[in-house]
């Protein structure tokens, strides 16, 4: 088999004594489950992942089928999203203690496609963390517009921490990655681990995927994986069109109240 080579093994997921937690969160626009779905599972299965904020999920004829059948594939359960949040989509292992999902619509532009944001606020352990998962327009205003939109809709959670992976469709030197990155933290260059470009999946040559987090979350890796376990170096390729990103964070926990 081909196998991607190894990278210097990433913290497994726990719960610490104290209520902080390791979490792993993956971002991956999975191009609406067109391409090869059993090699798209394993190489999520392979993140082993307590989150992953998913772009281009199924939207139309059976759409929650479709999902909660990735879900189910990757030992995942569907945490929200999917056409109601015009193709961002949360999936969860059992690990989450879900509070409350929400489903946004972003202001359409006439001529232009309608974009969302899937969000929810979940826990691990004593930590409470607002997540966004998102896929920003293709017209380059539009773009910066949604990324204060989503930095407006993390705020606007009002817990400790956060947490945004989507698709920016742009690199980090455009204006809508470079709001985001200014406004949050963009993992990758916090922690870089494994490869940094994300698109197209054949020989990919940009980096228009990324995880954020908010200040609180330690992190402790991030970056397109290699190595994984009973992944060959062609499911990559196969699952969709672009890369996943892999971010390993740590939660603390809340400060006791006097």
């Amino acid at each position: 088999m081909d196998l991607l080579p190894a990278l210097p093994a990433l913290p497994t997921s726990l719960t610490e004594p104290d209520g902080s937690a390791v979490i792993r969160v993956l971002g991956y626009n999975i191009r609406s489950l067109r391409d090869d779905e059993d090699a798209l599972a394993r190489v999520i299965r392979a993140c082993a992942p307590d989150l992953v904020f998913v772009q281009e999920a199924p939207r139309f004829f059976r759409w929650r089928k479709h999902a909660a059948r990735l879900a189910a594939k990757c030992d995942l359960v569907v945490l929200g999203g999917g056409a109601t949040a015009a193709g961002p989509l949360l999936l969860c292992s059992l690990r989450a203690f879900v509070e409350r999902t929400e489903d946004v619509l972003l202001p359409l532009t006439p001529g232009l496609h309608r974009r969302g944001f899937a969000t929810a606020v979940v826990r691990f352990g004593a930590a409470r963390v607002g997540l966004v998962s998102a896929h920003l327009s293709l017209d380059r205003a539009e773009r910066v517009d949604q990324a204060g939109l989503l930095m407006d809709r993390l705020a606007a959670m009002d817990v400790p921490y956060g947490i945004a992976a989507g698709d920016v469709n742009e690199t980090p030197d455009g204006p809508a990655f470079g709001r985001l990155a200014t406004g949050l933290r963009d993992c990758r260059t916090v922690a870089p681990w494994g490869g940094e470009h994300t698109f197209p999946a054949r020989g990919a040559e940009r980096r228009i995927d990324a995880v954020f987090v908010t200040g609180g979350v330690e992190v402790l890796a991030c970056g397109v994986p290699a190595g994984l376990a009973g992944v060959e170096a062609a499911d990559l390729a196969a699952a969709t069109d672009h890369l996943p990103v892999l971010a390993v964070l740590r939660l603390p926990a809340p400060a006791p109240q006097p």
